[in-house]
């Protein structure tokens, strides 16, 4: 008896993915609700389990094969499998010798199959075990920081940049390594690597977009001197009393709602010969993953406080990070926000997430002369910038919106007020 394994249903307009991994191999033991390949799609990664418990017979669909919603995976057949704890210790002393080349295979199995109650050989998450892959890392030797003391990918990253995980044994096997990727180098100093369902898809929404709106960025620069002060006199009582840190990007949000209800061109949307006028603020946040950018969005922020626009924006980034979000969390946003800072930009001209009309752009925060009252003083001053369909928004209500954002973060008693 065999139990088939499909493709699920990949949510609103999406009909196809791409196998990236398989985390099992055919004869390996599984058990209910386990994790059996990742299913890449235009938006997010998704993971496909195992809906019973036994040994997986066959694998259908290989990695790197486009599979529509529906399609055969894989079967799973009674029985215990291949990956019982005592096959895992038996299997490494009969065959030392293929070691060098099935190492990059192998070597994941151990950690992800708990042999033994050592924290380092516990399960693994696929974003932590995929760290770990790709890094050589023994996870016996990462502290982790998860519950009851899992490995998360976060620890995983933190050890790979340390290189406090690594085997002892690396050091002597990859001392030949520099000299032979040298010689492969001269040979050829390029690298092909097929591009990615999600990264074709951004590459593909980004060029629509330029080619679909008509886009224009006005700028305009904050003093953050108040906001800065402000936070820092309440973010341990904010954190204390909501478990969350007080950052800026929840000001940034609740200063574009104050914004876009008095320019609501900046909230619409064109369909057709109508434009669509939204009552809402759906704010989708821009969060650059490993692999790739992704804008979950926070829906009606204009009926939360600050606290719960933190909260959320902090969930739906380690859901990004671990590559957990679904595909209602990225659907649905009506005006977003992307925060180049944090990687150091100064100034930039995001593009528009169609079908939406405006996208604000956050910078880095830097010391600049400025003139006040007369006098040059030193302040901490930010660039933003406003992306818009002008076919919606005319230059005049793109220049009110930005200056009423910069009005609200330079005097936040403003937000408190809703004024």
């Amino acid at each position: 008896m065999s139990n088939e394994i499909r493709v699920p249903a990949l949510g609103e307009s999406i009909t196809e993915a791409t196998i990236a991994q398989w985390y099992k191999k055919p004869g390996d033991a599984v058990s209910v609700d386990e994790p059996l390949c990742e299913l890449e799609t235009d938006k997010v990664t998704i993971e496909v389990p195992a809906h019973v418990a036994g040994v997986l017979s066959e694998i259908i669909a290989k990695e790197g094969e486009t599979v529509e919603v529906g399609a055969l995976l894989a079967s799973i057949g009674e029985g215990q499998g291949a990956t019982t704890p005592a096959a895992v210790e038996a299997a490494p002393a009969p065959a030392p010798e293929p070691v060098s080349e099935a190492a990059p295979v192998a070597a994941p199995v151990a950690p992800s199959t708990p042999s033994t109650p050592s924290t380092g050989t516990q399960d693994l998450s696929p974003a932590a075990r995929r760290v770990v892959e790709e890094h050589g890392l023994a996870p016996e030797m990462i502290a982790g920081t998860g519950k009851d003391g899992r490995i998360t990918k976060e620890d995983a990253v933190q050890a790979a940049q340390s290189g406090a995980a690594t085997p002892s044994s690396a050091p002597a096997a990859n001392a030949a390594v520099p000299l032979a990727s040298q010689a492969v180098a001269v040979a050829g100093q390029e690298e092909r690597v097929k591009m990615t369902r999600l990264r074709k898809t951004i590459a593909s929404r980004l060029k629509e977009s330029q080619n679909t709106a008509a886009q224009l960025t006005t700028f305009n620069e904050v003093d953050m001197s108040a906001l800065m002060a402000l936070r820092s006199e309440y973010k341990d009582l904010f954190e204390k009393k909501y478990g969350v840190r007080l950052g800026f990007m929840g000001f940034f949000v609740r200063a574009c709602v104050t914004a876009l209800r008095e320019i609501p061109a900046v909230n619409a949307e064109i369909s057709g010969d109508e434009i669509i006028y939204k009552k809402y603020v759906n704010m989708g946040v821009a969060v650059g993953t490993e692999k790739g950018l992704v804008v979950p969005v926070v829906r009606n922020v204009q009926d939360m406080g600050l606290a719960e626009i933190e909260q959320a924006i902090g969930n739906y980034g380690r859901k990004a990070r671990d590559g957990q979000l679904a595909i209602n969390d990225l659907q649905g946003g009506t005006f977003t926000i992307s925060n180049g800072g944090v990687y150091g930009s100064l100034m930039s001209t995001p593009i528009l997430n169609m079908p939406q009309s405006g996208i604000l752009g956050m910078h880095k925060i830097q010391q600049r002369p400025m003139a006040v009252n007369g006098e040059v003083v030193v302040r901490p001053m930010m660039y933003l910038a406003l992306s818009y369909d002008h076919r919606i928004v005319d230059g005049k209500e793109a220049v009110t919106f930005l200056v009423r954002v910069k009005e609200c973060l330079e005097t936040p008693e403003r937000l408190l007020l809703d004024i």
